[in-house]
């Protein structure tokens, strides 16, 4: 068991143009595709706060300031810290349930049915339709599951299980679902991407909900 509940990690890179959601550039100018991924960000952490459950921001790309003066001073929020990907999630300290910001149909109940199997001791997981994870919660540390993973592939997931197999750990999985990356996926959620505007607005007068 757990001694401490869970805290949820939402990465989030700080949406500045150019620098956010870049595999969409091919179909959204950088601006179009930030402000896009502002309000993935603001979404995700409506559902994290409908949990009930603690968390902070994991940024990165800007600032704590920064981030303080776009999401909220109350947000709490952590630096995630240099390296690849796999080197800044080891550093989130356990219990935690690692989420990103871009699966925009993970509700409030994944988040507490993760949340009630990292109490209990067991990993999580939760499988993308891309071949990845959007989310793992994990009781203790286990960085052998971070370690020269091939991120941004498909092999992501399988690699995980495989290294879990490995470890005789047999995860807890929730439901598939998809995320909102790539040119293809924008048709899934029409309703989250904005019409492109001549002139961006400033990234602090992307609605932010909670």
């Amino acid at each position: 068991m757990s001694a401490a509940p869970p805290r949820i990690a939402l990465f989030a890179r700080f949406p500045t143009p150019g620098l956010a959601k870049t595999r969409l550039h091919p179909v959204m100018s950088p601006a179009a595709a930030a402000a896009l991924h502002a309000r993935l960000v603001a979404r995700a952490l409506a559902t994290v706060r409908a949990s009930g459950l603690r968390h902070a921001v994991h940024g990165t790309g800007a600032s704590a300031a920064r981030f303080a003066e776009w999401l909220g001073s109350e947000v709490p929020f952590v630096d995630q810290g240099a390296g690849d990907l796999g080197e800044r999630m080891a550093r989130v300290a356990t219990p935690a349930i690692i989420i990103g910001a871009d699966i925009p149909d993970l509700s409030a109940d994944h988040l507490r049915d993760a949340a009630a199997a990292v109490a209990a001791g067991r990993v999580v997981i939760g499988p993308a339709a891309d071949g990845g994870y959007y989310l793992i919660g994990l009781p203790a540390p286990a960085d052998y599951l971070f370690q020269e993973m091939p991120w941004g592939t498909d092999r992501v997931l399988v690699e995980t299980l495989a290294r879990l197999g490995e470890a005789a750990m047999a995860p807890v999985m929730l439901p598939m679902l998809a995320d909102l990356d790539r040119p293809a996926d924008l048709a899934r959620w029409p309703h989250l991407v904005a019409a492109e505007r001549p002139h961006a607005e400033p990234i602090n007068a992307v609605p932010v909900a909670g």
